[in-house]
């Protein structure tokens, strides 16, 4: 895997992906930033957010469970001394479908949270994760 990224004056920064997809990602405005994107350390949590939507999405499809929606609220504590790790994480699927079996759903955020996805166990090192989950009906 290969990334680049490119100074876009003051804070900000684009960063390309190896497909030549990019997104902005930009600092605060007290150091500079401008609102462009993201912070570098709100990616990561999108980055794990999107890694585990897309496990669980994956798993609840082979399982055949009908699912329409899936939302996930992500957040989180920061060590007070730099490095500012995280310490803990707390993300929250809320998914939606016909039908949907809690067992199913529950087994899906644990095999990605404890076996597919690697931005989770990479910032499991620093950080407590917890893992919750809402089921919506789809109306």
């Amino acid at each position: 895997m290969k990334t680049n990224l490119t100074w876009a004056g003051g804070a900000a920064f684009i960063g390309e992906a190896e497909n030549g997809r990019s997104i902005v990602i930009d600092g605060p405005p007290a150091g500079g930033g401008k609102n462009l994107g993201p912070r570098p350390m709100e990616t990561l949590l999108l980055g794990m957010g999107a890694c585990m939507s897309y496990d669980v999405l994956s798993i609840l499809k082979k399982s055949r469970q009908d699912l329409s929606a899936c939302r996930v609220e992500i957040s989180s504590t920061r060590a007070t001394e730099h490095p500012m790790v995280f310490t803990a994480i707390r993300v929250h699927f809320i998914i939606t479908g016909a039908a949907l079996k809690a067992a199913q759903v529950e087994r899906a955020i644990n095999l990605s949270a404890e076996k597919y996805c690697s931005a989770s166990s990479m910032l499991g090192k620093t950080a407590q994760i917890t893992h919750s989950y809402e089921i919506v009906p789809q109306e």
